[in-house]
This record gives structure tokens, C-alpha cells and sequence, in this order.
């Protein structure tokens, strides 16, 4: 009687064991992370409220750590300029006096040292009297400037940090309305929740409300083209590398004679993790909680393999999308969590 349930429970075991990894596989992403991040790639994605916990780190990606730092590694802090560099014209003015009175020693007086020398004293009396009446000229005009530009900052000031009545205003977070373009709702919270403002504070970019939507989009456009299988539209909501292995997990459903099909994709919960950009590409890393039927069906007679038709599976991970400046949000990588 001992032998038959300790027997039994080492099977289960082993399928449990054996059933995991297709488990795992379901839905566009396969369960991995993989893709590219630019130059964070290899970096994790900071924690929300979404994904409290750290997301896994990139397992697969065409960006190699070396690649990653490049960027870093290439923005050198900017040097301070010489005051030579700052005025270009008084340069050029004083060493056209420097090479001018040198000549004119030099022809005048031949090689005459005492002569010379005091040729050289002459000169170096008029550099510095016109150093002098530079600066004074600098000066003035500096000064002029200051004073046109201090009306200027001073109604600014006055205009962003007080009402009418010259009342505090209230900080720009908890001012946003539906109304204002920096508005955006607690992205899928609460089934569409439109009324709470969560601070953006690791958006580098000015990120919108419409952004927002497009990655909520994204999401569910990409679950759908996974399902069916079309590589001609995840060409268009995918980078290439992505696509790439988006194909590789199909084919390997394929040879495997299953289908996997995510249905009825509802974001439940999501807030952005950072965005940032790299020369002309901008880059968003959002935290998603969703959900989804997610099943697989035999590809010769459509019976049902894997999952459940009518029970919702929930995903928790990390999306990456970049755009060039003024393009639509692709995906780039996908993070487990």
C-alpha cells in the first residue's frame, strides 16, 4: 500500500515536471525574456506597482553587453571652453595685433635687441588696453542682456507658480485633468479606471495618453497575430529580432503539431517602468498585469491540447516598444517577471 502512492506521487511529479516548460510557453514571448532594451538591455527595468518584484534579466537578445556600453561609453562630458573659444573674434583680432606688431618690430628695427625690446613693450601695452576695452565692452553688453531677460523670467515664474489671486498653485501632477495633453489614466487599473494621475517620474520623453493606448494596443494586436500565426503582421508591430523569435516558437509549435491561441486579452493592471531616448529612438519599458484564454489545439483535428477555453490566465512581464521620432510603438523586448 506504501509503495503504490509514493509510486503514483513520483509520476505526477515527473509530469508535472515534464508539462512545465509548455506551460511556460504559452503566448507570444514563450515565457522568456528576450529582445533588446538599446543601451539598457542589460540592465533591469526599475520596479512599479505593477511589478514590485525586479524583471528577469534579458536571456536572449541581439544587443551584446559590449554593444549595451558603447552608448554610455561614447557620451563624454562636455569640456569647458577657454575664454579663447568663447570669443572667436577677439582672438582673432589680438593675434592679428600680436602678428602685426611683430612684423612691424621685426622690419622696422631689424635685429636691433634693444630696439626690439622696447618695440615688444609698446605692443604689449596696446594688447593690453585693448583686452581692456574688450572686456568693459563685454561687460556692458552682458549686463544689458541680463537685465532685458530678468522681466521675462520673473512673469514666467510668477505665471507657473501662482493663480490670479497670487495663490501657490498646486503641483503639476495633481493638476492634470482629462483635458490637459499630459493626462494619462492609470493605464488598464481598475478595468479603465480614468480618474487616477500615477507620477511619471523615470519618463524622460513626455509620454502621452495616447502612447499609453497604443501600447495597450500593442499588446492585444500581438497576442492576436501570435494566434493566427501571421508573420506579415508581427512585421509591423515587431522589431526584426523579435519577429525572429516570435517565428522560431511558432515553428516550433508547429513541429510539435499544437497551435497556441491567446483570446479575449484584457490589460487588468499597468504603469510605465522608464522611457528614455537614444539619438533619434525612443524607447518606453511598461509593466503589465493581463489576462487572457490561453489554450493549444491540435493542428490535425483542433482538439483541444493544452489550457482551458474558458479560464483566464493571468501574465505579469514587462513590455519594451521604441519608435523613431514621430513613428508608431514596435515591440522590442519582453521581460518576465
Amino acid at each position: 500500500m506504501s509503495r503504490r502512492p509514493a509510486r503514483f506521487l513520483a509520476m505526477l511529479a515527473a509530469a508535472a515536471f515534464a508539462l512545465a516548460p509548455l506551460l511556460a510557453e504559452a503566448a507570444a514571448g514563450g515565457g522568456r525574456s528576450q529582445g533588446s532594451r538599446g543601451a539598457r538591455t542589460m540592465q533591469a527595468a526599475p520596479p512599479t506597482q505593477t511589478t514590485p518584484n525586479a524583471a528577469r534579466p534579458v536571456e536572449r537578445s541581439a544587443t551584446t553587453p559590449a554593444q549595451a556600453q558603447r552608448p554610455a561609453q561614447g557620451a563624454q562630458a562636455p569640456q569647458q571652453q577657454s575664454w579663447f573659444q568663447r570669443n572667436p573674434f577677439m582672438t582673432g583680432m589680438l593675434g592679428g595685433l600680436i602678428g602685426a606688431g611683430l612684423i612691424g618690430a621685426l622690419m622696422g628695427g631689424g635685429f636691433n635687441l634693444g630696439e626690439g625690446l622696447a618695440g615688444f613693450l609698446g605692443l604689449a601695452l596696446q594688447l593690453a588696453l585693448v583686452a581692456g576695452i574688450a572686456m568693459l565692452v563685454l561687460r556692458f553688453i552682458r549686463s544689458r542682456r541680463e537685465a532685458a531677460a530678468q522681466p521675462a523670467a520673473a512673469y514666467a515664474g510668477a505665471g507657473a507658480g501662482a493663480g490670479m489671486d497670487g495663490a501657490t498653485a498646486v503641483p503639476d501632477v495633481m493638476a492634470r485633468t482629462q483635458t490637459s495633453p499630459e493626462y494619462r489614466p492609470a493605464l488598464g487599473q481598475g478595468g479603465g479606471n480614468t480618474d487616477a494621475v500615477a507620477p511619471q517620474s523615470g519618463d524622460d520623453i513626455g509620454l502621452l495618453a495616447t502612447d499609453f493606448d497604443a501600447f495597450e494596443t500593442r499588446l492585444a494586436d500581438v497576442q492576436a497575430a501570435w494566434s493566427k500565426g501571421d508573420l506579415a503582421a508581427l512585421r509591423r508591430l515587431a522589431t526584426p529580432e523579435m519577429v525572429g523569435y516570435l517565428s522560431e516558437d511558432l515553428s516550433a509549435n508547429s513541429s510539435r503539431g499544437v497551435e497556441n491561441r491567446v483570446e479575449q486579452v484584457k490589460l487588468e493592471q499597468g504603469d510605465l517602468s522608464e522611457a528614455w531616448q537614444e539619438g533619434a529612438t525612443q524607447y518606453a519599458s511598461v509593466a503589465m498585469r493581463w489576462t487572457a484564454v490561453d489554450y493549444e489545439v491540435s493542428l490535425s483535428d483542433g482538439k483541444l491540447v493544452g489550457g482551458s477555453r474558458e479560464e483566464r490566465r493571468e501574465h505579469v512581464e514587462v513590455w519594451t516598444f521604441m519608435r523613431s521620432q514621430g513613428g508608431d510603438w514596435i515591440l522590442s523586448a519582453i521581460q518576465q517577471v
